[in-house]
């Protein structure tokens, strides 16, 4: 089977890329060069111009996310605070953001609804940010309890409302986030178990260790399908993870998430309610970062449909797993393409090899990166999905990372992924 190049364009826009986002048509890319800057570049005539440098921050931006319905921008960084900003004219506004932290703030996202942001941070709290047209200001309101160490991801569930964390304390969490006033209107229809705010802790060698109440029975609003559930509450508790965990992300339809350990191991939860299944695949490269999912140690993932994710890190290279027709979850590839080592670079422990990746090269002189040549350089800190508008498929994404560069992927063409999207 023929397999065509994923990688359709790379843009070396810094020396480092901490983070990016895209505007909602993509025409702009808004990152951060590893600094307290954002740098905003727009593609015209082919070529991709700076038109824009936002200054506000003291310190390293961790987090950048374009909403896609307002348009708004907004930002956090190692400096404790956000900022949102406002395009007006031809100028970016920036109104500040009292998170009211006494650590960094290490990562953001929009709600889908655009109405609220959380903030992962150092300080073992999320923030959830609002607007109130009253006073003319953003509120933030904190998740103080559960978390025992820094959050280091945020995902949002398709509803609006639950939301999804990591820490380094090795648990992924699911809390609702539901506001009086901004969430009006709001149904759940996740299952039974969520409507009824049960909480489930879950183990790698139990399914399912405990499940308690917590709180007060559910009140039905005045339509009497609704339930307002309490801000900041925990719904799940996930202890599959014995080391740092990052990279969460839901599914489309909300019913599974998947997210990674520090110890190259990534985890899959599927059905989230009263009987959920929970799996582990383990890695035998370096950790990821994150992951993405495409609608129907890594650092990150990516859902890319229910039975497709992207997870990149430092192994610079991102992969793909899928689930089969009973459910079970594998690692595919590396999307982009390797070229088998040779015997003579093969040498000495896993952690030589894994150093050599980290520097370039090994003590001896000998680069394990010609073995793994790809587009990235570099560890991959950060992996946008890009969708069009008006289209129910995720086929493209984009990554960043520590080399420099920004590169955007095409899924369209791998014709063993096809059966996937």
């Amino acid at each position: 089977m023929k397999i065509e190049m994923a990688a359709i364009a790379v843009h070396q826009f810094a020396d480092c890329v901490t983070c990016h986002s895209w505007s909602p048509d993509h025409s702009m890319i808004a990152l951060c060069p590893n600094n307290n800057e954002v740098h905003i570049f727009k593609l015209v005539e082919g070529n991709w111009e700076r038109i824009h440098v936002l200054q506000k921050h003291d310190q390293i931006i961790a987090g950048i996310d374009w909403s896609k319905s307002s348009n708004r921008i907004v930002t956090v960084s190692h400096d404790r605070n956000s900022y949102v900003w406002n395009h007006e004219g031809s100028v970016w506004v920036p109104t500040l953001v009292i998170l009211r932290l006494n650590r960094a703030a290490l990562c953001v996202q929009w709600s889908p609804k655009g109405n609220k942001f959380a903030v992962g941070s150092g300080a073992k709290t999320v923030c959830i940010c609002y607007y109130e047209q009253e006073n003319n200001w953003w509120v933030s309101k904190l998740i103080r309890k559960r978390h025992d160490s820094s959050v280091t991801s945020v995902a949002w569930h398709p509803n609006n409302v639950l939301i999804a964390t990591t820490s380094t304390d090795g648990k992924c969490r699911v809390f609702s986030t539901f506001i009086k006033g901004v969430d009006a209107g709001y149904v759940y229809k996740v299952s039974e178990a969520l409507s009824f705010c049960k909480l489930h802790i879950f183990t790698e060698t139990s399914a399912l260790t405990s499940m308690m109440m917590i709180g007060s029975k559910p009140k039905k609003s005045g339509s009497g399908s609704s339930l307002d559930a309490k801000f900041g509450e925990q719904i799940v508790q996930l202890d599959l993870s014995m080391c740092w965990a990052f990279g969460v992300k839901w599914s489309p339809s909300g019913n599974s998430l998947a997210y990674v350990g520090h110890n190259s191991m990534i985890y899959f939860v599927d059905e989230i309610g009263p009987s959920p299944s929970a799996q582990s695949v383990v890695l035998r490269d370096l950790p990821l970062r994150d992951v993405v999912v495409i609608h129907n140690i890594l650092f990150q993932v990516m859902f890319v449909s229910e039975k497709l994710v992207i997870g990149v890190g430092y192994d610079c290279n991102p992969m793909i797993f899928a689930a089969d027709g009973t459910g079970l979850w594998s690692f595919v590839r590396f999307l982009d393409e390797k070229k088998a080592a040779s015997s003579s670079a093969r040498y000495g422990s896993q952690l030589t090899e894994a150093f050599g990746k980290f520097y370039g090269s090994s003590k001896q002189g000998t680069s394990n990166d010609k073995a793994r040549a790809g587009v990235h350089d570099n560890c991959i800190n950060c992996i946008v999905p890009l969708k069009k508008s008006g289209s129910t498929k995720l086929s493209s994404f984009s990554t960043s990372g520590l080399d420099g560069k920004v590169v955007v992927w095409d899924l369209k063409h791998q014709e063993d992924l096809v059966e996937y999207l």
